[in-house]
């Protein structure tokens, strides 16, 4: 590492799927971001609109995958994850 620190990042970051019936990845690019990406075309998409015109999603110099690589979009379920816990309130069922 040299003295002054430098970390590289690259710069598309894909955030972990989000939890819920439709999760999504968030994409920062250069550390804003860019929309909530709901497939690997998407997160394509997002880099051509800011200027790369065939990015190669698998290049690990421009885009980092957080919480799984290109190919996991949701989060997997989590026994009781669909029960109130103990300080969560239960929701009312909707009338029919």
């Amino acid at each position: 590492m040299s003295e002054s620190g430098d970390i590289f990042h690259p710069p598309v970051v894909v955030r972990p799927p989000t939890r819920g019936a439709r999760p999504y990845r968030r994409v920062e690019i250069y550390g804003r971001t860019v929309g909530r990406a709901t497939a690997p075309q998407d997160v394509a998409e997002f880099i051509r609109r800011a200027g790369v015109d065939d990015p190669d999603l698998d290049d690990p110099d421009l885009v980092a995958w957080r919480g799984g690589d290109r190919t996991v979009w949701s989060q997997p379920d989590q026994p009781g994850a669909d029960q109130p816990g103990p300080d969560q309130p239960e929701q009312p069922e909707a009338a029919s």
